[in-house]
């Protein structure tokens, strides 16, 4: 993808043309949620057992790569998930609110189908709109931000790799957007499990590959609050 296509926002001249710079977009390992809400931003939610395994195996996955970076949302289970990748380089954790978990009005509310707030109609009125969406933050808003903090991080680790741990949501959306597709999307079709990587390739200022793996193995995009 030349660079110049997404709005301004990757400035080219950053990066010389011939280095190439690997930026590993990371969905957070599972949480402990054993009320199934959806959490989003709400403070308190760290890691289960199997999601600090999940951040272990991930970073034992990346052990042997040059890691420049690492920076994660400012959300505790992003946190976590961050921390053993940055032990393993000898790095310390730097903060990005762009990688946020997407605002949701649903928080804090249990949302499987057939149970919880979207069988009652006094909240029927925020699916109104699932192309913007509206009962949340904005899907251009949230590829923006996210792409702000893949550029910000690309430039420093330049030449080397850099992880950014985030969240299901925001990483699709990015992923969606700089492969040109629509953002409005079926949330049960994600390619996003948990602790996966979205690897971002860049020659230069040029994204030239996006390569999806699963470290810590597959988990159920239908499964919600994980």
């Amino acid at each position: 993808m030349a660079s110049g296509t997404t709005g301004g926002l990757i400035l080219p001249g950053d990066v010389a043309s011939d280095l190439e710079t690997i930026v590993h977009v990371m969905r957070h390992g599972e949480v402990h949620n054993p009320k199934g809400i959806l959490y989003g931003r709400l403070p308190g939610f760290q890691l289960s057992v199997t999601g600090r395994a999940q951040a272990q195996a991930v970073a034992r996955s990346l052990a042997d790569h040059d890691i420049a970076l690492v920076v994660a949302s400012p959300l505790q289970r992003a946190q976590e998930t961050a921390d053993p990748i940055a032990a393993g380089h000898g790095l310390v954790i730097r903060t990005d609110d762009n990688l946020i978990e997407a605002g949701n009005t649903f928080e804090g509310l249990r949302v499987s189908a057939g149970d919880g707030a979207l069988r009652k109609p006094r909240h029927w009125w925020k699916l109104r709109d699932p192309f913007t969406p509206s009962w949340g933050e904005p899907y251009l808003q949230i590829a923006h931000r996210m792409l702000a903090a893949v550029n910000k991080a690309r430039v420093e680790a330049a030449g080397r790799e850099a992880v950014l741990v985030s969240h299901q949501l925001p990483v699709w959306t990015l992923r969606r957007f700089l492969q040109g597709q629509r953002l409005w999307h079926d949330p049960r079709h994600r390619q996003c499990s948990l602790a996966s990587l979205t690897s971002l390739v860049y020659r230069g200022d040029t994204l030239i590959d996006i390569v999806y793996s699963e470290p810590a193995g597959a988990s159920d995009p239908k499964v919600t609050g994980a």
